[in-house]
């Protein structure tokens, strides 16, 4: 079935064409995409992620896995989910090469870390995404010193993990280490055999099934601070406690000040922020609707937020200057945001 471009084009997408698939699993499958202007692509930063709108299916994010500084091309990977809402089944039974789709400005909140004398990327079935995008990146870097990285990345079987001929060739090879079946019995010990030498100034990126990534910043936490931590989720399921924390307290009304007028809005019991402005007309951006994206982050000029995405690190949780409005709310009577 050929997949047409939406009509209905979501303002700030470009429309793309679908150049090449290739099947690195049974359940995984990788899209080459091309402008269909035929224009470069901007480059993206290692980590990101795009949105990506075909029709009858819900708007999903996919990380670019390709070289960022590659501008001919941009490449995504999905794993097709026995329990999708849409987007991985689409993509793996409707998209075909030479259909044209749509996609978003890549988006980053899972960036390297530039200070870091030394990388440790630990990625898990289809979490090698993102990490292998900073992997082309490290590796392309000309500051010697920079490119000290290593990639863990854990398969149940080496047929099983995506993207393993290209990990075992150079220049990958030699900073990649494949593990695989470990089971999670074995993990933690696993985890704290790699992370045991690794230097205070080391930083830790993991992606990958909650349960894993949950292994590994539990390892990582022995070894290093907190904020030398960083992960990338998937969806909202994969929070632990997601639904409990989205639904606590929630019957609590505040108001939101907009900065630039002072027009104050009621936020009630069961309503997003997102919607509550919505009611006066003022749109605000949203994709997931689920506080994993980030489109919809707006700077908090004052007040305290109730934090319940799962996008913001800890330490911009902490400073309480941004907040996700698609899922989370106040612990103060009012927020100030910079609209």
């Amino acid at each position: 079935m050929s997949v047409q471009s939406p009509s209905h084009a979501k303002a700030g997408t470009i429309s793309v064409r679908i150049d090449a698939i290739v099947d690195e699993t049974p359940d995984i499958r990788a899209f080459r995409l091309v402008r269909s202007d035929g224009e470069p692509f901007d480059r993206f930063e290692p980590g990101a992620h795009v949105d990506v709108l075909i029709p009858d299916a819900p708007v999903r994010q996919y990380s670019l896995f390709g070289d960022p500084g590659d501008r001919t091309a941009y490449w995504f990977a999905v794993k097709k989910e026995r329990a999708s809402r849409g987007g991985s089944l689409a993509l793996h039974e409707r998209v075909q090469v030479g259909d044209e789709i749509r996609i978003g400005a890549p988006r980053n909140l899972f960036r390297l870390q530039p200070e870091a004398a030394r990388h440790i990327l630990i990625a898990a079935g289809i979490g090698i995404t993102p990490l292998l995008s900073m992997a082309h990146h490290l590796l392309a870097r000309d500051d010697t010193a920079r490119q000290d990285f290593t990639l863990h990345y854990f398969v149940r079987s080496e047929p099983e993990g995506a993207f393993i001929p290209l990990l075992r060739e150079a220049p990958f090879a030699r900073h990649v280490q494949i593990h695989a079946g470990i089971g999670r019995e074995r993990l933690d010990d696993a985890l704290n055999v790699l992370l045991a030498d690794v230097p205070a100034s080391a930083q830790v990126y993991t992606c990958g099934p909650a349960g894993f990534m949950e292994a590994v910043v539990e390892a990582a936490a022995r070894h290093l601070p907190a904020d030398h931590v960083h992960l990338e989720r998937f969806g909202v399921e994969q929070a632990s406690g997601a639904h409990e924390l989205a639904t606590e307290g929630a019957a609590s009304a505040f108001d939101v000040v907009l900065g630039s007028s002072g027009q104050r809005v009621n936020v009630p019991a069961g309503t997003t922020i997102v919607e509550a402005l919505a009611t006066v007309g003022i749109e605000i951006d949203t994709s997931c609707g689920e506080g994993i994206c980030g489109t919809c982050i707006v700077d908090v000029v004052q007040g305290e937020p109730d934090h319940r995405d799962h996008c913001l690190s800890k330490a911009e949780k902490a400073g309480n200057q941004v907040i996700c409005c698609c899922v989370s709310r106040a612990r103060s009577a009012e927020l100030v945001l910079d609209l």
